[in-house]
């Protein structure tokens, strides 16, 4: 059975929601369609791009991923069909792909306009595209094959000597900071020194990675690597970003000593 995820930065009682699906399941009635997100704040790239990056590769090789977040008709911007490690993904070419893919992917390709265009072009140009992978099996035939696409660069954490500079990048469900600092650079900067995180410029710091949330007391702050293997920021039972004034802009320092400070 073809499967097709959905991220919009629609709310979900929208009838562009209904819309896409309903067309989606006329066109190919075996479909099982899984929505990921329809919360994505509108025109939110960024935080789309995050969210299906972290998730996409759990799906089964083959499946179709529908990217309806910013999807504006723009003259500047075509929607792609892109095939990468097995998987699918149709989207504007509003920067998004280059925060989601990791390298290179295997074909691209420039979806043709609608034929008739309208204010919601997008479902049928998706859907048409959908349809065409589902009966085919690949990419090619749906338009015209690209080498490139636009890249938004993705933030990565800084480097200086013995401190590592980065931000938040992603808030989720429950407030907490996730930050573009992995564990792979915490070890390999850190090799094993003691260190200080600062939070909002040094206005809150800690001294401490946690395993498990639930290592500290209810309401205090604290540092973990989540599963994403990422330094998250949070509130034992409380809401970190909130309560911390912490955005997508938020500065996150460590500072390692070879000394006890």
């Amino acid at each position: 059975m073809p499967i097709v995820t959905l991220t919009t930065d629609w709310i979900p009682d929208d009838y562009y929601y209904g819309t896409i699906k309903g067309k989606l399941m006329t066109a190919c009635p075996s479909l099982s369609i899984v929505d990921i997100s329809h919360k994505v704040p509108a025109f939110n790239t960024a935080r789309a791009a995050f969210i299906i990056r972290n998730t996409f590769y759990h799906f089964p090789g083959g499946t179709i991923h529908l990217i309806c977040v910013n999807t504006e008709p723009s003259k500047d911007e075509s929607v792609l069909a892109i095939k990468y490690k097995s998987h699918y993904f149709i989207g504007n070419d509003n920067g998004i792909f280059g925060l989601i893919l990791k390298d290179q992917p295997s074909e691209v390709v420039e979806l043709p306009p609608a034929i008739e265009p309208t204010s919601f072009a997008s479902a049928d140009i998706f859907v048409n595209a959908v349809g065409h992978i589902v009966s085919n099996g690949e990419i090619a035939g749906l338009g015209k094959a690209r080498e490139s696409y636009n890249k938004s660069v993705l933030r990565r954490a800084t480097i200086d000597q013995d401190v590592i500079n980065g931000s938040v990048i992603f808030i989720d469900s429950y407030q907490n900071a996730i930050t573009n600092i992995t564990k792979e650079l915490f070890e390999r900067i850190g090799k094993g020194r003691q260190f200080e995180i600062a939070v909002q410029s040094n206005h809150y710091k800690l001294r401490k990675i946690n395993k498990l949330y639930g290592e500290t007391s209810v309401g205090e702050l604290l540092a973990l690597f989540n599963s994403l293997n990422l330094l998250e920021v949070a509130i034992n039972k409380g809401n970190a970003s909130e309560l911390l004034n912490l955005t997508t802009s938020s500065m996150i320092r460590i500072k390692f000593f070879d000394k006890k400070q």
